[in-house]
């Protein structure tokens, strides 16, 4: 599987982003999806998961704020952030489960797209 990942962007606190992740050489439909981000001197962090079945998981500090979301019919996996903070500036990463269920665990992916930046004014 070959994970793109776009969308990435400055805005200002309060504002909106939609990340989105395509998936090329086979189907992600049975596969977990998860977003994770990365702060520089720091580990990559969970943030979204979405089960086969459209099961949802998010990290606390993005509840209400963050919606992941699937399409299986165009492969691909999207994360709306609304109501930015500068806090999650980061680099965003999507990943595809090593089966149908997925979590927080970064060991529970396998395949992981390149990356796209967010930057979060005050």
């Amino acid at each position: 599987v070959q994970l793109q990942a776009s969308g990435g962007g400055s805005v200002q606190a309060g504002g909106s982003l939609r990340l989105s992740c395509v998936a090329s050489r086979r189907t992600i439909s049975n596969n977990a999806m998860g977003w994770f981000r990365l702060v520089p001197g720091k580990e990559r962090d969970f943030v979204a998961t979405i089960q086969w079945n459209g099961d949802k998981i998010y990290t606390n500090s993005v509840k209400g704020r963050f919606t992941i979301s699937r399409d299986h019919a165009k492969n691909a996996v999207y994360l709306q952030m609304n109501s930015l903070k500068p806090e999650d500036t980061a680099v965003y990463y999507c990943a595809a489960g090593r089966s149908a269920y997925g979590g927080r665990d970064i060991s529970q992916y396998t395949y992981w797209g390149q990356g796209t930046l967010v930057t979060v004014s005050s």
